[in-house]
């Protein structure tokens, strides 16, 4: 098999932020490459575990229009999309970061993401209004809520299978179980070429421009221990097992500079025996996100989190890290009837690992934990409960008083059995530490300059996220980073 040895632009990386950058270069007419490091039958990277969700901006409906031109007119009448104005996103992004995301890359984010979202659409990237996971019937309509209302058909497989395609239809390259393995670079330190590793051994590429998008380190587990902290080499991986720093890495090696948050990262909440690594065809239902309806215990049948200190949107990416830090790094669920009618479609699919029973008492020996002590913490917080309107929509205010740690929204007693108890610990999606750019995704090196040709995008990149993450926000910053370092890759390829 003969592989050719020189390309426009190299894509090192095979998920959204890449193929949404080869997609980018291949507008600009260069020749473009996907060094994609698993085989094709495990292609896609993290976007492939994703949920498909995108956090954008919009003003209305016709602006969601524009994404998802089919929608109908009976739709339109009886749904509230609501709007997400600029304002608001950075507000989001701002709270839940504590301040700490870097301004220009989250300008660019926001004020680039609803024309990424018009360009995926223009690529042929089909999608789809969020009904079963942001959306509840409220006074006739269908409501969404918390700014995330669109999702990729077919969710994260469905946008991976879909981007391939666009890319192949397209002209690109795509080379399956091809590692990239070192950037190669001239005596004025810009970009030469990539040696990869492929089905044949070592060899080099010989190319101009490298957009690097290959994710972060979450599946290296000496990475994650170093970077992360004391027992996150414990922790379960979300997605693919082909993330595990290379990318981050070989930018290091030629002097590019670290940035971000790296002892930070996107976890959540994951079913307890679910495997060590992503499952394709469970993908992300392993999550279990409807926690703010309901109680999170530990092993001891104690709470450790306020489970409605916000919309889920803004929580449930740091409360993985909760669950890590408690006994066994396990934690449960609790629900009654009175809202499983609200739990999102992951508790109900045959994997999950759930108890169900009459009484707490039976409910704790299910779970193996102290039911005296389950009992307890049940019977303090039915007891704090305050009257309110319940909405399951909104911020609703009905809290508890008097009960540590408090649940400031959607407090209701469980007093409906059966009950339901889910077992669930940390899942690791990805890290938020890595490689410095700029709002053009060129990569800085440690003197704040530009290295000649190199571009990143997506979860190798670093400045954005910090302690939390807005939900749906990855993607939308992998495809408009990835868009953005696609058409740098491909002008500079020409000399433009």
């Amino acid at each position: 098999m003969t592989t050719q040895k020189q390309f426009d632009v190299v894509v090192a990386g095979a998920g959204n932020a890449a193929l949404s950058a080869a997609l980018s270069a291949a507008e600009q007419g260069a020749s473009v490459a996907v060094l994609e490091k698993a085989p094709e039958y495990l292609r896609g990277g993290n976007s492939y575990f994703s949920g498909g969700l995108f956090r954008f901006v919009y003003n209305g409906i016709d602006d969601i229009m524009e994404v998802i031109p089919d929608i109908t007119e009976d739709e339109r009448e009886n749904m509230d999309v609501g709007s997400y104005p600029q304002a608001k996103f950075y507000d989001d992004l701002m709270r839940v970061t504590e301040g700490l995301s870097d301004p220009e890359l989250a300008q660019v984010l926001i004020g680039q993401s609803l024309p990424t979202m018009k360009w995926l659409q223009k690529q042929g990237v089909r999608m789809v209004l969020a009904y079963g996971r942001q959306s509840f019937m409220h006074e006739g309509k269908y409501r969404f809520w918390g700014g995330l209302i669109v999702e990729a058909v077919g969710a994260g497989k469905g946008l991976s299978d879909q981007e391939f395609d666009i890319a192949e239809k397209n002209g690109i390259s795509i080379m399956y179980d091809t590692k990239a393995d070192k950037l190669h670079i001239d005596n004025q330190g810009s970009i030469t070429g990539i040696t990869v590793r492929g089905p044949e051994g070592y060899h080099e590429i010989k190319t101009k421009s490298i957009v690097l998008a290959c994710g972060g380190f979450e599946a290296n587990a000496e990475m994650r221990t170093r970077y992360l902290g004391q027992g996150w080499e414990l922790a379960k991986v979300r997605g693919t097992q082909f993330n595990t720093g290379d990318g981050i890495r070989m930018a290091l090696d030629i002097g590019a500079q670290s940035f971000g948050h790296w002892s930070g990262s996107h976890a959540v909440a994951w079913d307890m025996n679910a495997p060590p690594t992503g499952d394709r065809v469970i993908a992300d239902l392993f999550q279990k996100h409807s926690y703010p309806f309901g109680l999170i215990v530990n092993v001891e049948g104690k709470r450790f989190v306020d489970e409605g200190a916000d919309l889920r949107n803004y929580t449930y990416a740091k409360y993985g890290k909760e669950i890590l830090k408690q006994p066994q790094r396990v934690a449960f669920q609790l629900f009654d009837q009175k809202t499983k009618h609200l739990l999102r479609d992951e508790y109900f699919i045959p994997q999950a690992s759930v108890v169900e029973a009459n009484t707490f008492e039976e409910l704790a020996e299910g779970m193996s934990i102290d039911p005296t002590a389950l009992a307890a913490t049940v019977n303090e917080y039915n007891a704090a409960v305050q009257p309110g309107e319940y909405n399951p929509t909104a911020l609703d205010g009905k809290h508890t008083e008097g009960v540590e740690p408090p649940k400031s929204n959607w407090a209701l007693t469980l007093d409906e059995p059966p009950y339901m108890g889910y077992a669930v610990t940390c899942g690791l999606t990805f890290t938020f530490g890595g490689l410095k750019i700029n709002p053009r995704a060129e990569v800085l090196d440690t003197e704040d300059r530009p290295i000649p040709g190199l571009y990143a995008a997506g979860e190798l990149t670093g400045g954005i996220f910090y302690n939390n993450y807005p939900g749906g926000s990855g993607l939308t910053a992998g495809s408009v980073f990835g868009k953005i370092a696609g058409e740098g890759a491909g002008k500079h390829s020409s000399g433009g």
